[in-house]
């Protein structure tokens, strides 16, 4: 094993032998790669994360007992957590992973250059304060982009949280309008409003939210308020008006034209 300069010590999980020896062998050859531990399910690998300090997870999502989503449920909960990278042959779970703040999403059959990009993304994120990294006392961590799995004509495609202008409900579900395009994912407004919360996304009605680095104008007409995003004016609700004065006093950058409000 060659001495890794990132010196990652990763844990691949997958009931299958061959799946994870493959992938076991990939990550071993990768000289950013100090360590790799295995486990064939998802409880084996709890029981080894209570003993050992792991930076990433690479794991299979179907498996018997506590499948690859259930796993990364727990592993959010962790105090000090690795990232998970999900490896698996399902698209489908693609949307439902967006919400597990997973790093990557590898499908198989797995390729060494995919999975040296996969290797590449922990690597970054962990240098730039990842989820394994714990703030010092009184201060705040550093906030990352996050990347987001969408559907678009049976396509799974990644954008980021930087692209989203504003986030509708629709019922269960979120639609994230960006520049190019909007996209609906499986997770309720709500979730995303106490999960984009301290990265400048607020509530300015019952089904919108909006990215304040994107809004151009704020607008006061007879007492009605609204934002202008690129083209499009959302209405703000009287009910979240005030909320959303209150902010923009804090945060005057994002407003670079339009009316005060009151």
């Amino acid at each position: 094993m060659s001495t890794a300069v990132a010196g990652l010590v990763a844990l691949v999980v997958d009931d299958e032998v061959p799946a994870l020896s493959e992938l076991g062998y990939l990550l071993r050859r990768d000289e950013r790669v100090a360590e790799v531990l295995t486990a064939s399910n998802g409880t084996d690998a709890l029981r080894l994360l209570d003993t050992r300090d792991v930076d990433v997870v690479f794991s299979d999502i179907s498996m018997p007992g506590l499948d690859g989503m259930a796993l990364a449920r727990v592993i959010s909960r962790f105090a000090v957590r690795p990232q998970v990278v999900f490896v698996t042959a399902h698209e489908r779970h693609a949307v439902d992973a967006f919400a597990l703040d997973v790093t990557d999403y590898v499908m198989k059959p797995v390729r060494d250059g995919r999975i040296a990009e996969a290797v590449r993304r922990v690597v970054e994120q962990r240098d730039r304060g990842g989820p394994r990294t714990e703030a010092a006392p009184g201060t705040a961590p550093p906030v990352e982009d996050e990347t987001i799995p969408v559907e678009l004509g049976g396509v799974t495609r990644f954008i980021t949280r930087s692209q989203i202008r504003y986030a509708q409900a629709h019922g269960d579900y979120a639609r994230l309008h960006t520049e190019a395009g909007s996209h609906l994912v499986r997770v309720p407004l709500t979730v995303l409003e106490e999960k984009w919360a301290d990265v400048g996304f607020v509530r300015i009605h019952r089904s919108t939210l909006v990215a304040l680095p994107h809004v151009d104008e704020v607008r006061m007409d007879h007492g009605r308020c609204s934002v202008l995003v690129g083209q499009v004016e959302l209405q703000v609700s009287r009910r979240h008006t005030k909320a959303l004065r209150d902010v923009l006093l804090r945060r005057p950058a994002p407003r670079r034209a339009g009316a005060d409000l009151p």
